[in-house]
C-alpha cells in the first residue's frame, strides 16, 4: 500500500507541477498583450524619479499658471494643469534651486503620512482646495501607497530645475479656480480649464 501511496502522490505533484508552467506560459502571454491592447488614454501619469546632480539641463516651459516660493530658495513653478477623460488633474511644473548653492530639497513637502513617507522625499504632502466645493484634495497614492508625483527629490544644484509633476483626483467641471498647496510653499491660485 506504502508503494502505491507513493506513486500517486509522485503522479500528482507531476500533474500539479506541469499544469503550473502551462499557467505561467499562458499568464506572460495573455498579460503582455493586454498591455499592448490598453488605450494610452487611460494610463496614469508615470513615476519619475528626479535626477538632480550630473544630469542634463532641463529645458524651461514657456507657460506659468503659479510661482510658488518656499524656504532656502525653492520655488514651484506650475506650467500646466490637465484633465484627463479618467476623472484625473495632472500638474506638472518646475522645481527651481534659486539660491547660490546646492540644497537638498525640504522631506516636509512629502507630507507627513504614514504611507508616504516610507517612499522617500516626494511632493506627497501636496493638495488642491477646492473653495467653492468645500473640499481638499489629496495627491492619489497606487495600492502600495506611493504617491502619483516626482519622486525621489534629492539636492538641486544651484540655479538648476527639475520637472515635477503631481496628479490629483478632477474637481467637478464645475470648478474653475483651486488654491495648491504645498508644505512649507505660499499657496497660490490656479485656474482650471
Amino acid at each position: 500500500m506504502n508503494v502505491r501511496y507513493a506513486m500517486n502522490r509522485r503522479k500528482a505533484v507531476a500533474v500539479v507541477a506541469v499544469a503550473s508552467v502551462a499557467l505561467l506560459v499562458v499568464g506572460c502571454g495573455a498579460e503582455e498583450k493586454a498591455k499592448a491592447d490598453k488605450p494610452a488614454a487611460t494610463k496614469p501619469a508615470p513615476q519619475q524619479s528626479a535626477t538632480t546632480e550630473g544630469s542634463q539641463p532641463v529645458e524651461e516651459p514657456t507657460e506659468t499658471l503659479a510661482v510658488l516660493k518656499g524656504q532656502d530658495g525653492f520655488e514651484v513653478a506650475i506650467n500646466s494643469a490637465v484633465r484627463d477623460a479618467g476623472g484625473f488633474l495632472t500638474l506638472k511644473g518646475m522645481l527651481k534651486n534659486t539660491s547660490s548653492k546646492g540644497r537638498s530639497v525640504p522631506d516636509a513637502l512629502r507630507g507627513d503620512e504614514t504611507e508616504v513617507l516610507k517612499h522617500g522625499t516626494s511632493l506627497g504632502g501636496a493638495t488642491l482646495l477646492d473653495g467653492a466645493g468645500k473640499k481638499r484634495y489629496y495627491v492619489l497614492r497606487d495600492t502600495d501607497g506611493r504617491p502619483l508625483t516626482t519622486t525621489g527629490l534629492g539636492i538641486v544644484s544651484a540655479g538648476k530645475s527639475i520637472p515635477i509633476f503631481m496628479q490629483f483626483p478632477a474637481p467637478p467641471a464645475s470648478t474653475t479656480e483651486v488654491s495648491f498647496q504645498l508644505p512649507t510653499f505660499e499657496p497660490a491660485t490656479l485656474k482650471l480649464s
